[in-house]
């Protein structure tokens, strides 16, 4: 899957009552965001990142919650020794992953691979 098709989609609401996805499909999905890694339960996805300061560290937050909200799929962020970003989702309705996540991964990709 390209990453691009990710990225050109738009999250759908989510309030249960679908399976999360097989395994098979999640590999297919992780291809496209290969900075992301699979938790051990398979239930998740995650990927950290370490800034300069706490200022770019909380700069990266602010603009994955931005993303997340625009898209009404919002993950787990954590901020540890003032620097360490570690972002994480999973589709909490279904106890396991959707598209969502990965549509979200991809589009958070540009705010995470930014530099600053």
């Amino acid at each position: 899957m390209d990453p691009k098709t990710l990225t050109s989609k738009r999250c759908k609401p989510c309030e249960g009552g679908v399976d999360p996805m097989q395994e098979a499909d999640v590999q297919q999905h992780l291809a496209a965001v290969p900075a992301w890694s699979l938790s051990g339960d398979g239930r998740a996805i995650g990927r950290k990142c370490k800034r300069k300061n706490f200022v770019q560290a909380m700069d990266v937050l602010n603009r994955a919650a931005e993303i997340a909200e625009a898209e009404q799929h919002h993950p787990d962020l954590h901020l540890t020794g003032y620097r360490h970003v570690e972002i994480v989702l999973t589709t909490h309705a279904i106890g396991g992953l959707s598209e969502n996540d990965f549509i979200v991964a991809a589009k958070l990709d540009a705010v995470l691979d930014d530099a600053t």
